[in-house]
């Protein structure tokens, strides 16, 4: 960027693109009462950042005037095409402008113009006063402003443009910008444009004949279709150049020479922040006696942060060596290794991060490593670049070598983002991490699991307002994306030190964000950071499977598809493609005349998975052959197919991948396998099973808490009738059949109990008498009445449930039983089906939750004996509310009881937690 003058720059800033840019790119926060808050944030603290980086210059907000402007009296359609503002984001504009106004900022909001054109007279009498003036903004229309004297800025990617930016950028020069842009139009603004001209074509045109005028003088030169809309667009591309222009000579209601900052009102500005529940702000400004804006502005970039004493040994002068502009440092000889370690044994707690060859952990090499102790310093160690010309690294061994110890050591504590990875990729280089200390992916996942994805780009841009490098600007994608082993060392060690250092702040921020509140700490320090190891060592141990028995049960469902494919042929009378939408429709509603049960958004017959169901139900054959087919199709595809090629090389075992942070409620998920969804039910899913196998002189065992979520509605609701029943031992759906029904226990029927099975489960899942009625094939009456019937016996329950939704009205969130939050955005919706669902879910959470949280401690539990017992025994499966282990044979009869002692004893309910064990060569004879 060129800055000319010796004064500071007035930066000037564009205050509705940044407002509307916050609120699409981060995620929605809310006060307690429901306000809306993420935008004001957003802003916010893209004002503090430019506090901090231009603690000198005069900072200029300006926004949007309400209503219509003067474009709109040249063009009527101008903006025609953007959406009403969103009823969240308008609320949050009259705080925000208080705020800055209570801030001392100057805030412009100039009447029939846009905050472009304020900015742009701005820029343009701060030029003539020769004044350097940066523009903080999003928006590319301002391109057209820049100037030797003139840079644009954008806080949120932490970008700058000049006048060379701007042509690497677009491909033109900025006085050239206005011309592209009315070439290319604005879907948004509405700006015409020419039909089919996008950047490259109106670059390719620019560069051709200089200008859009001179373009329009030469338009019969333009072949073909393009040509042709060149020519049409020919009378309006004057009015898009018109629209497209920014004006620089508005009439303001004061010129830049009188606009000055006025000191903050800490008074306004406390109020604010408690009535938006800014907290921090709040802290900082009762501490400090003043806002964390002023504080900003004192406060030099995270670049030249000063480490403090206690982390930083004199004799290290670990902070002395040169660093780029972010503050990162490349470690390439010897001597900074060693500064390093040396801070980082001082320390006692870091941030590091792992660059590797692969996302497959069993197979991935590290390729550099990074390290942050402070915000704002990091280091990265390049151990494995390759490329043509790449400077010379210290060697990996030894580098791993020296850090095996640290890595090692309990008492030194490690912050991550998603360790568990880095666990396994060390282990590959025979280095076991511990003294895993914190996990921000989980941390972010504990604060809210359906607040916002918890990857560390989203995380960095919801709490930190900070917009990473991602890979793919450092690697390209698709088939051409690099490997990190090819990356230049500067883009890699700037991307690599981001990590370790955006870690270790998004530590910092959401500890704080954690502490408030007790359970939520425990949950994260008690279950998720413990069970981190734990499944890393479940995931290098893998399981057995028979890939014979796979590839023989392919090919049977081969054959039994094809014998299905025939018969569904015969049932349409023809020949049709199985998997298309459009021709099933002819088939069932024009030719069959099947009845339409639902349609689609676009108005047509519905053929989704469903509809086939009811029809199927309703006796039609052809529904049911294709739903026959599509589940074996699924599972050949999912399954019997693609194990066999997932069995790595090396071990001959199969590798899943466990997520914590994924299932709003707590439970683990898996890939690479999905061992979660194999079916059960049906012969074909226990055959698949089957195919999970011990090695020769070991055998499977597998246990499961038995109708656990049953079991915890009775702790949560405290029934006599059911807390009853289960310390009886019954079997509490013919209890509950009893009950229901008003018969002698003895007497129950099959047809029954599994009636009561369904209500059972279906009003922990919130279900309604219509959906009860569907799966018992009765009518809408009689369902109810059996509901009744059940909340008559065991009126517990329907208290717990009443109690539930009231709470979950009033607070937004239900909780587990171990404190996990589940957040319910929809609790309080408008629109009432999207809050009897979000009703339906507060119900089922905090059983499903509280069964994750057990299933959890009993595998932290398990490990934990395991590892102390010394039997030949490895947890190797975990799904859903079961475990399996693999046992050296002559073992089973001491492993089986102390696992049933482990897991019934993971939690203390009012009934016994009953876990159920069996034992055999493969998974489907064990389970």
């Amino acid at each position: 960027m060129t800055i000319s003058c010796a004064a500071a720059p007035i930066v000037l800033v564009d205050g509705s693109s940044y407002l509307f840019r916050a609120f699409h790119a981060l995620p929605p926060l809310t006060t307690s009462k429901g306000m809306p808050t993420g935008a004001i944030k957003g802003v916010l603290n893209m004002l503090r950042k430019l506090q901090q980086d231009f603690p000198q210059s005069r900072i200029l907000v300006v926004f949007d005037a309400k209503g219509k402007n003067f474009r709109h009296a040249l063009f009527p359609d101008y903006k025609a095409n953007r959406p009403p503002m969103p009823d969240e984001l308008r609320v949050q504009i009259e705080p925000l402008l208080a705020i800055i106004r209570a801030m001392g900022l100057p805030l412009l909001i100039e009447p029939e113009v846009e905050a472009d054109d304020v900015i742009g007279t701005l820029a343009h009498q701060a030029t003539r006063q020769r004044i350097d003036v940066i523009i903080s903004t999003g928006d590319k229309d301002m391109a057209q402003l820049v100037s030797p004297h003139v840079s644009l800025i954008n806080t949120m990617t932490d970008t700058r443009l000049d006048t060379e930016g701007v042509k690497a950028k677009f491909g033109v020069r900025p006085e050239q910008i206005i011309d592209y842009l009315a070439l290319i139009g604005d879907s948004v603004d509405n700006i015409p444009g020419v039909p089919k001209c996008g950047p490259k074509t109106a670059v390719k045109w620019l560069e051709s004949y200089g200008s859009l005028s001179n373009l329009m003088t030469h338009a019969d030169d333009i072949g073909g279709k393009i040509g042709e809309n060149l020519r049409a667009s020919l009378a309006q591309l004057p009015l898009s150049y018109q629209l497209a222009t920014i004006k620089t000579d508005v009439e303001l209601s004061h010129p830049l020479e009188a606009i000055h900052p006025t000191p903050p009102d800490n008074t306004a500005l406390l109020a604010h922040f408690t009535e938006l529940e800014f907290r921090s702000w709040i802290r900082e400004l009762q501490e400090n006696g003043q806002t964390p804006f002023q504080a900003a502005q004192s406060t030099a970039p995270a670049a030249t942060i000063a480490a403090p004493a206690a982390t930083t040994p004199d004799k290290t002068s670990a902070w002395s060596a040169p660093v780029d502009r972010d503050g990162y440092e490349t470690i390439l000889d010897q001597a900074s290794l060693d500064r390093w370690l040396d801070a980082l044994q001082q320390a006692g707690e870091f941030a590091f991060d792992t660059e590797t060859t692969s996302l497959d952990y069993m197979q991935a090499r590290i390729v550099g490593v990074s390290f942050a102790i402070i915000p704002g310093r990091a280091a990265y160690v390049p151990l494995a670049h390759d490329y043509m010309g790449c400077p010379a690294q210290l060697d990996r061994e030894q580098v791993l070598q020296q850090l095996k110890p640290l890595l090692e050591n309990p008492a030194v504590r490690k912050i991550g983002q998603n360790l568990k990875y880095d666990i396994n990729v060390l282990a590959n280089h025979g280095i076991h991490l511990q003294g895993v200390h914190a996990d921000t992916m989980l941390a972010s996942y504990v604060l809210d699991s359906v607040g916002s994805r918890h990857d560390m780009d989203s995380l960095a841009l919801r709490h930190l307002n900070h917009e990473t490098i991602t890979f793919e600007q450092i690697a390209g994608k698709g088939a051409k994306q690099l490997g990190f082993n090819q990356i230049e060392l500067d883009l890699a060690a700037r991307y690599a030190a981001e990590d370790a250092d955006v870690t270790l702040r998004l530590h910092h921020c959401l500890q704080e964000k954690l502490q408030p509140t007790p359970s939520l700490q425990a949950v994260l320090k008690t279950i998720e950071l413990p069970l981190v190891p734990v499944l890393a060592k479940i995931e290098r141990q893998g399981a057995l499977v028979d890939q014979a028995r796979l590839q023989q049960q392919s090919m049977e469902l081969s054959k039994r598809l094809q014998e299905l494919e025939r018969e569904a042929f015969a049932l349409a009378g023809k020949e049709f493609n199985l998997a298309s939408p459009k021709q099933l429709q002819g088939i069932f509603y024009q030719e069959l005349n099947l009845p339409v049960l639902k349609k689609t958004p676009g108005g047509v017959p519905s053929t989704a998975e469903p509809v086939l169901q009811e029809l199927a139900a309703r006796g039609h054959e052809l529904p049911r052959v294709l739903l026959e087919h599509r589940s074996l199709a699924k599972l050949k595809s999912t399954y019997t197919d693609r194990l066999p090629q997932q069995i790595n090389a090396g071990t001959g075992r199969i590798h899943t991948s466990y997520h914590q942070a994924v299932t709003a409620t707590g439970r683990l998920s898996s890939s690479d396998p999905n061992l979660q969804n194999i079916p059960i039910r049906t012969p074909e899913g226990r055959r698949i099973r089957q195919a999970f196998i011990a090695p020769e002189g070991y055998q499977l065992l597998a246990a499961d808490y038995s109708q656990i979520e049953l079991r915890i509605m009775a702790h949560l609701s405290a029934d006599p009738g059911l807390m009853a029943a289960f310390a009886a031992g019954a079997d509490v759906h013919r209890a509950t059949a009893a009950e229901v029904f008003g018969v002698a226990l003895e007497a129950v029927s099959n047809d029954q109990r599994r009636s009561a099975k369904a209500i059972n489960f279906g009003l922990i899942y919130g279900m309604s008498a219509f959906g009860l009625a569907n799966q018992l094939n009765i009518d809408r009456g009689t369902a109810q009445s059996y509901i009744n019937r059940y909340f008559e016996r065991y009126p517990g329950v329907l208290d717990y449930m009443d109690r539930i939704r009231t709470q979950a009205h009033r607070d937004g969130y239900v909780e587990t039983l171990f404190g996990r939050r589940l957040y319910l955005p929809d609790i309080n919706a408008r629109n009432k089906m999207n809050q009897q669902a979000a009703e339906r879910t507060a119900i089922n959470a905090p059983m499903q939750g509280t069964a994750a949280d057990i299933i959890k401690l009993a595998m932290i539990k398990v490990q934990a004996w395991l590892d102390g017992a010394g039997f030949d025994a490895n947890i190797i499966l975990q799904v859903h509310d079961e475990l399996v282990l693999e046992v050296r044979a002559d073992q089973i009869e001491q492993v089986r009881p102390a696992l049933i002692d482990c897991m019934s004893s993971a939690a203390r309910l009012k009934v016994p937690l009953l876990v159920e064990a069996g034992v055999g060569s493969n998974w489907d004879e064990a389970h």
